[in-house]
């Protein structure tokens, strides 16, 4: 029998209400925004790129194998106790056990692998280069495409994520040094990547609700902040959105990029090292 952590009504309240206020000044603007027919490049991206609809990012769960003393009603994921609700763990994970290993593999191996601090953000130059298709077209470019080309042609490509490589446009792709692929992702990523940081929202939602609600939502305030950072090192000009560029076609641009993704990778990995002894846990025979 694996021990339950028992919650009392006024705690596990709290936490929840806590929850939905950090969230709400997340998902508020965004719904608002979407009420309207309006898009921002930056603040948007999380809630369509991404899978996770606002409402399930909103919704608290204290994780696995903890009682909510007094809870009612708290959802399908939950049985009812004499005492309260508690979620059917093990019923999700016999669900979910592939899934669950490989994103514990995929946690692990990036976890052990050293981080790379070369590619300055040049993956969103690989996507607009030597193409009269650009993603973000309500957005002017800072750069001519002959500019852009000629950066991207000096500098060269090393991307080691697929899920941005796949974006790249066809004359790009050859310039990677890399060939990324799905099955090869446990073998590439690396934990300097910005997008590999990002994606930890990614894991930890998809891991939901048998992690706590709070982890998800620190993975989404730094994967936040990852993609602004990712647009300002683009060839997008945001400065009307409050988004200074960051100049990588400058040296110090590039040393600007370099510090402020060592400072991800340093916040990221506590939030990395939280989601894989979540799975490992998990995984424990029960």
């Amino acid at each position: 029998m694996r021990a339950v952590e028992i919650l009392e009504p006024d705690a596990w309240q709290a936490r929840a209400a806590a929850h939905e206020r950090r969230v709400a000044a997340w998902t508020g603007p965004y719904l608002r925004r979407r009420e309207r027919g309006e898009a921002h490049p930056v603040e948007d991206f999380l809630f369509t790129y991404y899978s996770n609809r606002p409402g399930r990012l909103a919704r608290w769960h204290p994780g696995a194998d903890v009682l909510l003393r007094g809870a009612r009603d708290v959802g399908p994921d939950y049985r009812r106790t004499d005492d309260g609700a508690l979620l059917d763990t093990a019923k999700l994970v016999e669900r979910r056990r592939t899934s669950i290993e490989w994103t514990a593999k995929l946690l692990r191996a990036t976890a052990d692998r050293p981080a790379h601090f070369g590619c300055f953000g040049l993956h969103e130059w690989a996507m607009v280069y030597r193409t009269p298709e650009i993603r973000h077209e309500a957005w002017p470019l800072r750069l001519d495409a002959d500019e852009i080309a000629a950066v991207v042609d000096e500098r060269g490509v090393r991307c080691s994520h697929f899920d941005a490589f796949r974006f790249f446009t066809p004359a790009a792709r050859p310039l990677n040094t890399l060939q990324p692929t799905r099955d090869a992702q446990h073998d590439l990523e690396q934990p300097g990547c910005l997008h590999a940081n990002m994606d930890l929202y990614k894991w930890a939602y998809k891991l939901s609700p048998l992690v706590p609600s709070e982890l998800v939502a620190d993975c989404f305030a730094l994967a936040r902040d990852v993609r602004a950072v990712d647009m300002r090192a683009s060839p997008y000009d945001l400065a009307a959105l409050g988004y200074p560029p960051i100049r990588i076609e400058t040296p110090a641009g590039r040393a600007e990029y370099a510090a402020i993704q060592r400072g991800f990778a340093d916040r990221a990995a506590p939030l990395r090292a939280r989601l894989s002894a979540a799975c490992e846990n998990l995984l424990v025979t029960r």
